[in-house]
């Protein structure tokens, strides 16, 4: 099933090419009204508070029917680095914790600020591999930010389960366009200013039932009761968290997740499926179009695409009206729902001057 390029002229207007979701989404418009219409009742003195909890639900909700998972497993917040903290915290002094080379900073840092755990690392390929006895959690992004490579999912999980291992994804490079069972993992964290095309200030937290019996809700406050909201709740200790992993919420950015709940809700409508298609067609029609010239990509089958060696240009092809990144000298460039062909000839065009 092909994007309705009508659909998308409706929800977006970008005034360049932009090839740059790794880095940021665009809002659909209908995100943008929804911040809007907030703001304006905040500016006018809104009876009911700084936004709606329903709002916010409503985005819990979309975001467990895109990943596959029940919603009382889901947790919101506003970062990744937030959610990776609580995990962290939860190990014992010593544990070993498994990481592959290269990976994203807000994975490891959480970790390694602690001073008293074990950090190991590996090559990407071979980190199902370096799973051992002993080893208590693997960290590791779905899809790596530096060059778009997408970890052997299937193998790891599978090492992991070998050993007794726990396991953290880091969705936040591919939740949007890459079809991911969240429930199939210990623990999940996902930004949502990339792929699910939210304003930052959304992040989200899957935890298996399991693992909510170890890790503790270090940040509770009133969105953490079970009926928050209620005079007990309010003030002095709440004495009931909630019974899932709502638990974990940090209190919401109302902006954001009015916003939120509108792009997750284009997410579905349009379908994981149809955009992961579109995604990587684009995606394979720019790496034949860089071979035919000589130049190997770096990626697979993802629908990042990083070029080696060019990342000095994205300033030139900025200025040249085509939005892309640069990332550890790699040129990373980025297809996404709103992208078409064209945009493919045009980011050619440009390198090849």
């Amino acid at each position: 099933m092909e994007i309705s390029q009508t659909l998308i002229g409706a929800e977006f207007t970008p005034r360049v090419t932009y090839l740059n979701t790794a880095t940021n989404g665009l809002l659909p418009r209908r995100s943008v009204r929804a911040v809007a219409a907030l703001a304006e009742e905040l500016a006018e003195g809104r009876p009911g508070g700084s936004g709606d909890w329903e709002a916010v639900n409503a985005a819990r909700r979309s975001f467990a029917r895109l990943t596959e998972v029940d919603e009382g497993r889901v947790a919101v917040g506003g970062s990744v680095s937030v959610h990776v903290e609580l995990i962290a915290a939860s190990l014992a002094p010593g544990a070993e914790v498994l990481f592959p080379e290269g990976e994203y900073a807000s994975v490891i840092t959480p970790f390694s600020v602690r001073g008293d755990l074990k950090l190991r690392y590996a090559p990407l390929d071979e980190l199902a591999e370096a799973v051992r006895p002993g080893t208590a959690l693997v960290a590791f992004s779905a899809v790596q930010s530096s060059d778009g490579r997408v970890a052997d999912l299937a193998a790891v999980r599978a090492a992991a389960a070998a050993h007794g291992t726990r396991t953290l994804l880091d969705a936040s490079q591919s939740a949007g366009w890459l079809p991911l069972a969240a429930g199939e993992w210990d623990y999940t964290v996902t930004a949502g200013y990339k792929f699910l095309l939210c304003p930052r200030g959304v992040s989200f937290l899957t935890v298996t039932e399991e693992a909510q019996e170890v890790l503790l809700p270090a940040h509770a406050g009133t969105f953490a009761a079970e009926h928050p909201w209620q005079t007990h709740t309010l003030y002095g200790p709440i004495t009931e968290l909630a019974h899932c992993a709502r638990r974990y919420d940090e209190s919401p950015a109302y902006l954001s997740y009015h916003a939120a709940e509108q792009s997750l809700a284009l997410l579905e409508e349009i379908g994981l499926e149809t955009v992961h298609a579109h995604d990587t067609a684009l995606a394979r029609q720019f790496r034949n179009a860089l071979r035919e010239r000589g130049t190997e990509p770096l990626g697979g089958d993802s629908t990042i695409v990083a070029v080696p060696g060019l990342g000095d240009r994205a300033t030139e092809l900025a200025d040249a009206g085509v939005l892309v990144s640069g990332r550890a000298g790699n040129l990373r460039v980025t297809f996404h729902l709103y992208n078409t062909a064209a945009d493919v000839d045009r980011v050619v065009e440009c390198l090849a001057g």
